[in-house]
């Protein structure tokens, strides 16, 4: 009988033993699961092709690939922190500095095209709330190398009330280099995206504006193709095709032609433009009417935007511009495939945190 009790016993504890360690690895398969799909959730809300083409299968190729799978790299807290407070990879940022050249992703009829001297001239708004420090910088940079001189009036950024230490006088010493052609706007209160680039708008004196998020990089001749279709149309509003910067690599990739629209919901998306509009002589490059419009990156005459009623000043979270510029412009929306941009970094959530 003690024996047979003392096999019990064994047993009882092999058996505890056993759903011990399978609870064990269950939990920790669960975990490894779990931190999957933050890093998934962290990065598709962070990413920039949450605003471009809703690119949930973008996000996924990243996800699968050799970057996320790399669990050394997502231990690094600094990469961690960046992600979190930015959108995109510090490290990398850092790296390439506040200056760089990108691929050119325009179509070969684009880089044959050529566009008259005496163009309007334009004001860029780019307005900022925390953003990282090199990500801004390219930004400026950018516009500033690749546009005409005697076209771009001016760069006029606004600070919304940023509270890291690197956008205040380290930003006001580093922007000396573009003296002459800068605009520094800070804020007295928190306004949000939207006010804030009406108050921008309001400082501009250039012949058109073309509003810019902080923490992107136009291409080659990215200008001329906007100022020349409003030339021929005070009433043109123009938005760029929109390629695509990884937040993780940083890498610059181009992207296919596509249209804005909207849905019965009134929700801003991105649709394919049929072959047959592309059939003409100008080719891929001609512009494509287009419904509704990307309400932060565009370019429209300065006397045209006031005329339009500008942007609704009680919108505090960003999206609602998208459809509002669109019914205001009467739908006469267009986009220029000759064009071409993109950015890294984080959206506008609203007034308190973009």
């Amino acid at each position: 009988m003690k024996n047979i009790i003392i096999q019990c016993l064994i047993c009882g504890f092999l058996a505890i033993g056993l759903w011990m360690a399978m609870l064990l690895l269950f939990l920790h398969l669960e975990q490894e699961d779990m931190l999957d799909k933050e890093t998934e959730k962290l990065l598709y809300n962070r990413s920039f092709g949450k605003n471009v083409y809703q690119q949930a299968s973008h996000s996924k190729k990243i996800l699968k690939g050799d970057i996320i799978n790399d669990r050394a790299m997502f231990s690094d807290p600094e990469l961690i922190q960046g992600l979190s407070r930015y959108g995109l990879n510090v490290i990398t940022s850092r790296r390439l500095g506040i200056e760089r050249q990108v691929p050119d992703s325009r179509n070969k009829i684009c880089q044959q095209k050529h566009y008259p001297f005496n163009l309007p001239t334009a004001s860029v708004i780019i307005c900022f709330y925390n953003e990282e420090f090199n990500t801004l910088l390219r930004t400026v940079s950018s516009v500033m190398n690749l546009s005409p001189k005697h076209l771009l009036e001016e760069i006029i950024l606004v600070d919304d009330m940023s509270e890291f230490d690197d956008l205040k006088a380290k930003l006001d010493y580093h922007l000396e280099i573009f003296r002459g052609k800068i605009k520094l706007v800070r804020n007295k209160k928190r306004e949000g995206l939207i006010r804030s680039r009406m108050i921008g708008a309001s400082r501009a004196s250039g012949d058109i504006l073309v509003f810019l998020d902080s923490h992107c990089e136009v291409n080659r001749v990215w200008l001329e193709p906007l100022l020349h279709a409003i030339a021929k149309d005070h009433k043109m509003v123009v938005c760029p095709v929109i390629d695509v910067i990884d937040e993780l690599t940083l890498d610059y990739v181009g992207s296919p032609i596509v249209r804005g629209a909207f849905d019965w919901n009134l929700n801003f998306r991105w649709d394919d433009v049929f072959s047959y509009e592309l059939d003409g002589p100008e080719g891929p490059s001609t512009p494509i009417r287009s419904p509704a419009m990307s309400g932060g990156i565009f370019a429209i005459n300065r006397h045209y935007f006031n005329e339009l009623g500008q942007y609704d000043k009680d919108m505090d979270l960003w999206g609602g511009e998208n459809v509002e510029l669109s019914l205001r412009d009467c739908l006469v929306t267009h986009r220029s495939s000759c064009n071409r941009w993109r950015g890294s970094g984080k959206h506008s959530l609203g007034p308190s945190a973009w």
